[in-house]
């Protein structure tokens, strides 16, 4: 009997390895003789990486970023076992984690760590990317990792601009000539597990910001920032950002990689589990997620 454990993290609790353990541990003492499959899943959160890497025999790549505060920050991506594919963890260069509680601020931090995660990937010859874009500590639009790319973002004055939440409301204009021109031939999706717009009620800021440290007033600057953002975007590129389901996942990361890496957007676990040859022909399937109340209300489920 072939029994198949592809359980998800559960959110400040286990690991979805350790859910794995945990799960085959209890069913193994009323099925001792069974074939068991441990299949880690993720969402694109924290354990997209370990996941992927786990479910395809692939590997870590670890180099020094730039962390969401401006800090150094020791942060890895995976590849898959056939070397072609690019597993990157927004949260490992940018995310919530790296920030102590007491300086979380996403009107200075910015996501430039998770683009040196990119170009990186692509110096290695790498034209698929998976991005996970879960966990982050940012509400900067995706400027920071955009601008890792080679996107400028200039002021009234013409002046470049420094990547993160608190300036996204004086961006006056976008140059992306020099945008990194092998995104041109790299194929990215993106795994998110909300479907947020960028702006609003459910937007980014409203949303996300408090968990990532904002206070009310903080939440108001940043919605205005988003705002502004959104027209420039708009105007120069044609594309309805406001409202893109998706646009607001990481305080607006979602819409930067639709906008400058023409990214597809897909739920997380469409993009990080594909174990249908491991199910066929087991006996049973054991799966397993963890959501918290406040979490599933923000984003109007219950």
């Amino acid at each position: 009997m072939k029994i198949v454990i592809a359980p998800d993290s559960f959110k400040e609790s286990l690991s979805a390895e350790k859910c794995c353990q945990a799960i085959k541990a209890g069913f193994s003492t009323l099925f001792p003789d069974a074939n068991y499959i441990c299949l880690p899943i993720a969402d694109g959160g924290e354990g997209t990486v370990d996941a992927m890497v786990a479910a395809t025999g692939g590997n870590i790549v670890t180099l020094e970023v730039c962390g969401p505060m401006g800090e150094k920050v020791n942060a890895f991506y995976g590849l898959t076992g056939d070397g072609k594919t690019a597993v990157i963890e927004m949260a490992a260069a940018s995310g919530l984690m790296l920030v102590a509680p007491e300086k979380r601020n996403p009107l200075l931090a910015s996501s430039f760590g998770t683009g040196e995660l990119i170009r990186h990937a692509l110096d290695n010859d790498i034209r698929h990317i998976i991005l996970g874009i879960g966990g982050s500590a940012t509400v900067d639009g995706g400027m920071g990792m955009a601008q890792a790319l080679g996107v400028r973002f200039l002021d009234a004055d013409g002046q470049a601009l420094a990547a993160n939440g608190g300036n996204l409301a004086r961006v006056a204009s976008i140059e992306m000539d020099e945008c990194d021109p092998r995104l041109a031939n790299c194929h990215i999706e993106v795994a998110c597990d909300v479907d947020n717009p960028l702006v609003g009620a459910r937007g980014a800021a409203a949303v996300f910001g408090p968990q990532k440290g904002a206070t009310p007033e903080m939440v108001e600057e940043l919605e205005q920032g988003l705002q502004n953002y959104a027209r420039v975007l708009q105007q120069q590129t044609e594309i309805n950002v406001c409202q893109m389901a998706g646009g607001g996942a990481a305080g607006g990361m979602g819409i930067a990689a639709a906008v400058f890496l023409n990214a597809d957007i897909k739920p997380g676990i469409e993009n990080c589990v594909e174990c249908g040859q491991s199910c066929a022909g087991s006996a049973g399937r054991s799966t397993g997620d963890y959501r918290g109340r406040a979490h599933r209300l923000a984003n109007g489920r219950r």
